[in-house]
């Protein structure tokens, strides 16, 4: 039998309290690089929390104009698979279904599973598709990676946008992109480069979130902060037994690491 629900409201407002105080530090040690901290001459990595379930937080994601970054990343896909057309994907992370929906409509024979460990983003990811007219080839669930019942190779492409950065432990991130999916069918994650040092992170922060919301600008340098090097990235792929997969620098901002899956 479980306890009076009053235990169970504060239990949960005490659970609630300690995620947002975690939140709060993390962000304060990012915003003391920017402000001049004594970690402001070299770029460390600050891992970011694995979930963004702020309510405000995916209220502005939802809200940004994300045409810039999402826009190219269909271009992408298509360039290093020119032979996919149609088949059963997967988006790992898919947030509010921006990327998501952008891929729908660029590969019009494809159905997508995209999947997400916050509330907040799916609510609006799913009024989106809504939006879209595409409840029909989209389907949006919660899961927490990693899900063994995703790692049925069921799938006939992987596509994951700025997920890759939120692991403290990459190699559970890579081993769920491997699995998700059907042998030798494509893969492709896209995510932030972490810049060689923190003044360059501040210019890009103003540079490409100039006029956003502050909790983007926020999340931005956080972000910034808490992703990987390309050469990093090359190591986890050795590491995860995926050497052959590629990893290119698309912009100043942005990588891609792609590849087949293993046969």
């Amino acid at each position: 039998m479980g306890g009076p629900a009053g235990g169970k409201k504060a239990a949960k407002r005490c659970t609630e309290a300690i995620r947002r105080e975690r939140c709060e530090r993390k962000h304060d040690r990012a915003q003391q690089s920017i402000d001049g901290g004594p970690d402001a001459k070299k770029m460390q990595r600050i891992p970011e929390p694995e979930l963004m379930d702020d309510q405000d937080q995916a209220a502005a994601y939802a809200a940004a104009d994300w045409s810039e970054s999402h826009g190219k990343i269909p271009g992408y896909f298509r360039e290093r698979f020119p032979d996919f057309a149609a088949g059963r994907v997967i988006d790992l992370g898919c947030g509010t279904a921006d990327v998501t929906i952008r891929f729908a409509k660029a590969f019009p024979a494809v159905t997508i599973l995209g999947v997400d460990g916050s509330d907040a983003m799916l609510a609006f990811g799913r009024s989106s598709v809504r939006d879209a007219g595409l409840e029909s080839r989209i389907t949006l669930e919660k899961r927490y990676l990693p899900d063994a019942s995703l790692e049925k190779r069921n799938f006939d492409a992987v596509l994951c946008n700025s997920l890759l950065h939120h692991f403290a432990d990459p190699g559970v991130f890579w081993r769920t992109a491997a699995r998700c999916v059907k042998p030798g069918a494509p893969v492709m994650i896209i995510d932030l480069v972490r810049p060689p040092d923190h003044q360059t992170a501040v210019e890009l922060v103003k540079e490409h979130a100039k006029g956003a919301l502050p909790v983007l600008e926020r999340d931005f340098i956080a972000s910034l902060h808490a992703a990987y090097s390309l050469d990093e990235i090359r190591q986890q792929l050795i590491s995860a037994a995926m050497p052959e997969f590629q990893v290119d620098q698309t912009d100043v901002l942005h990588l891609v690491a792609w590849g087949r899956a293993l046969i």
